[in-house]
């Protein structure tokens, strides 16, 4: 903050001296503030008045004097007899190049009071919190909206030596959006973009308390210190990371019903609504006199064994040919076979070092090549005009390339990562090329985009908790799946517009245990035919 900014008032307030400061973030800085000066309403002012906290937040360079800051918004919607235990606002309003909110003065936060003063935090005390802040949440969810930064700087506890120096206040609502349409009642639809992962739900939120709350136990996240490395993929891989850490591991150390809350949140639907009483009665046990007489009952739902995933197109009557558990001897038996009857190669997976082969005579290609482990074999095959059209990747480091020829030529691009290689990827959107095929060996990415590929725009969904309810939205906006992969730990499906020629019909996906021949005969029947599969992390 700029340094002559000693002074505030708003409007008719007193005029606040700032003192110092409390704490600072992205969006803007706190400082305790003392009215100093006089004012046209009522108020002490001078050295023996309560402080205030002032909040300072930058106005957009190119914003009006109209601006107002989603967290004005917020309390204007609230109203004052909202119930929730936020902070009293006084007064704001703007004053050089700054949005300034006067509000109530609180205690210490959570994280001073619980984390940096006392290493080991009572059992009993995280339990409380966990009880007091399920509550509020639940108050701030009846009116309509999620926090959308829960964590132990935004709890803060009342003003030391007041009858409220034990209460729980959640502070802080700059990120704050409805969960709940105004006009409507009803849940806001799920949506993504290419800048925002996902719709936040009231889930959100609930998860959010989960991490929080084994932070104040352990005083730690077992993705603390992960390094990165890749500027475009940080924020990818730290939540890949956060992600794919169990919940058990999470919650190591912490006595069962903090696990149990979590897997309560975890496994939440996109719009279901909460059973607050239900997750407030898992903690009463441990507020009493024995903190450890929880059992547990439920084993984290989110972390299953992969699965088959398998997706199924609509299309006219054709001849399709699947095959499973084919070993690198029988592979070209099975592919000649099929070419013999006038079918290509389509989609290719991989499980248990056997390869799972879907051959159909609706892919347009007029001829074929196949290898595993290619090295060099992949350009001699460029230079007769074939291109990469499936790969699979197998456990024992294997791979799997057919190449195909069809009606024209374009160039590829083949990335290797051990990460989910997004910004590789969003580079090559920006030069015009598109995901056509993709696999993984092991935990590495195999990725291969191609130019004329016939799509107009692409996104990726990656399968960090909810992948179904992105799915359904990217086809409700006109988007078909065309690619996916699958690592133990994750999933990534690939969505694209097509181009000149629309694609006709609809999708479905399909996840299953076993090997989905059966499901494959039974979708034929209503001319659905299997496009692409894959076989890791089940979709949640």
């Amino acid at each position: 903050m700029d340094e002559f900014i000693t002074q505030v008032q708003i409007d008719d307030s007193p005029i606040y001296r700032i003192e110092r400061l409390l704490g600072k973030g992205a969006s803007g800085l706190v400082c305790a503030g003392r009215p100093i000066g006089p004012s046209t309403s009522s108020g002490r002012t001078g050295p023996h008045a309560a402080e205030v906290a002032v909040k300072f937040q930058r106005k957009h360079p190119r914003g009006s004097e109209a601006d107002i800051p989603n967290e004005w918004k917020v309390h204007d919607d609230l109203g004052e007899n909202h119930g929730i235990p936020l902070p009293r606002v006084h007064y704001r309003g703007q004053q050089g190049d700054y949005n300034i909110l006067v509000m109530d003065l609180l205690g210490p936060s959570l994280k001073v009071q619980l984390v940096d003063n006392h290493p080991s935090t009572p059992l009993a005390a995280v339990a409380c919190v966990a009880v007091e802040a399920i509550s509020i949440l639940e108050k701030l969810h009846s009116r309509g909206y999620i926090h959308g930064d829960v964590k132990p700087d935004n709890f803060l506890l009342g003003p030391p030596g007041t009858s409220d120096e034990k209460k729980l206040f959640l502070i802080d609502l700059g990120l704050a959006v409805r969960w709940r349409c105004h006009s409507t009642g009803l849940h806001v639809r799920y949506q993504q973009s290419l800048n925002q992962f996902r719709t936040s739900s009231r889930r959100d939120d609930l998860e959010s308390l989960a991490y929080m709350l084994t932070f104040l136990i352990r005083g730690h996240w077992p993705w603390q210190g992960f390094q990165l490395f890749q500027a475009d993929d940080t924020p990818m891989l730290l939540c890949s990371k956060k992600m794919t850490t169990p919940l058990e591991v999470l919650c190591d150390s912490c006595p069962p019903p903090f696990l149990q809350f979590a897997e309560f949140a975890v496994n939440l639907r996109f719009d279901e609504d909460p059973n607050y009483e239900r997750y407030i009665s898992l903690f009463r046990d441990i507020i009493g006199q024995n903190p450890y007489i929880w059992p547990s009952s439920l084993a984290r739902r989110g972390l299953r064994r992969s699965r088959w995933i398998s997706i199924f197109h609509e299309h006219e009557p054709m001849r399709q040919r699947i095959c499973f558990n084919v070993d690198d001897v029988n592979l070209p038996l099975f592919i000649e076979a099929a070419h013999a009857d006038g079918m290509y190669v389509s989609s290719v997976a991989s499980r248990l070092n056997l390869w799972a082969i879907v051959m159909d005579s609706g892919t347009g290609f007029t001829a074929q090549v196949h290898t595993i482990s290619p090295e060099n074999w992949i350009r001699r095959q460029r230079a007769r005009n074939y291109h990469i059209t499936a790969v699979a990747g197998a456990d024992n480091g294997s791979i799997l390339v057919v190449m195909s020829k069809g009606p024209q030529n374009f160039q590829q691009f083949c990335h290797i990562a051990n990460t989910f290689p997004y910004g590789w990827i969003k580079r090559k959107w920006a030069l015009g090329t598109y995901v056509t095929a993709m696999t993984t060996v092991g935990s590495n990415w195999v990725v291969i985009m191609s130019s004329a590929a016939g799509f107009i725009h692409q996104v990726v969904e990656l399968d960090f908790q909810y992948p179904y309810e992105g799915i359904y939205e990217r086809w409700h906006q006109g988007y078909f799946i065309t690619s996916v992969a699958a690592t133990p730990d994750q999933v990534a499906f690939v969505f694209s517009i097509p181009g000149e020629e629309p694609v006709r019909g609809f999708q479905e996906a399909v996840q299953t245990s076993h090997c989905p021949e059966t499901v494959a005969t039974e979708s034929w029947r209503r001319n659905y035919y299997m496009s692409l599969l894959c076989y890791g992390r089940p979709v949640s």
